[in-house]
């Protein structure tokens, strides 16, 4: 008896998305995200902007400060779509040194974590250092059209005070359990 309610719950839950236009919004965003170029002065326009500006930084980029796309094309592109401009500005090759930078972060962060003195130091770092570690896989992701648009920052780079100001609060107290972490330094005959 409780799986035929849970279906006609199911159902009836199914019917009223679908008589609420949810479904058919959630359809097109997918259908834009496959193909953004179906409707690219449409829904599409943003993400088809963001290719284009990937693609046109080539091996080594414009020049800093010489994207085209920021100042007649990707609509407002220091937000979500920083990275973007990034990659037309810089090229592959600074865009690839940004994601280093950025992996070589999360992976001191996750040494940090291991290394904290206690559990709560341990799930504290842990924590910040996976907020920028998602936010900079989104982020990417999106930009480069491999997952669905969203509204993720870049962190550090894109535009805005308090994500800015929330960001460094957590460097400083990651960098806080960094420095309480204790290591032992052996003496250089190796014996303790």
């Amino acid at each position: 008896l409780g799986w035929v309610i849970a279906a006609v719950g199911g159902a009836a839950g199914v019917a009223a998305l679908m008589f609420s236009g949810i479904i058919t919004y959630g359809q097109s965003r997918i259908a834009m995200w496959h193909n953004p170029w179906l409707d690219a002065q449409g829904d599409g326009y943003q993400l088809v902007q963001s290719l284009i500006s990937i693609g046109s930084g080539g091996l080594m980029g414009t020049g800093i400060g010489n994207s085209r796309q920021k100042y007649l094309f990707l609509p407002e592109p220091q937000n979500d779509f920083i990275f973007a401009i990034v990659c037309e500005e810089l090229g592959w090759v600074g865009a690839a040194l940004v994601l280093v930078l950025f992996g070589i972060l999360i992976w001191k962060g996750y040494r940090i974590a291991q290394e904290a003195p206690d559990m709560f130091g341990t799930l504290l770092a842990a924590g910040i250092t996976s907020l920028v570690a998602i936010q900079v896989a989104v982020n990417v992701a999106v930009v480069t059209s491999s997952v669905p648009v969203t509204g993720m920052a870049l962190p550090f780079f894109s535009y805005g005070g308090t994500s800015l100001m929330i960001l460094l609060s957590c460097m400083g107290i990651l960098l806080n359990i960094s420095r309480q972490t204790v290591t032992t330094i052996r003496p250089p005959d190796g014996k303790m």
